[in-house]
């Protein structure tokens, strides 16, 4: 019964931390909060993309097929 009530109060503080967070950092940047929100969001994406990328790339059973077909040349 602790753990759920505990769980609830996390789940219940993580967006109230972030509206925060965001209107702390839209506050010290002289910028409106939205703006800042959106920012964050967009810079997100381009990371977790560039992120898939490069994990696309260095896939371990990518690589071993590619060291195989080297090999048979």
């Amino acid at each position: 019964m602790l753990m759920l009530s505990l769980f609830r109060f996390v789940a219940a503080a993580i967006p109230w931390t972030l509206n925060l967070t965001t209107w702390l950092l839209a506050r010290s940047l002289n910028m409106p909060q939205p703006l800042v929100h959106d920012t964050g969001v967009f810079v997100f994406v381009q990371v977790q993309t560039i992120e898939n990328r490069v994990g696309k790339a260095l896939c371990p059973m990518r690589l071993m097929r590619q060291l195989r077909s080297l090999l048979q040349r």
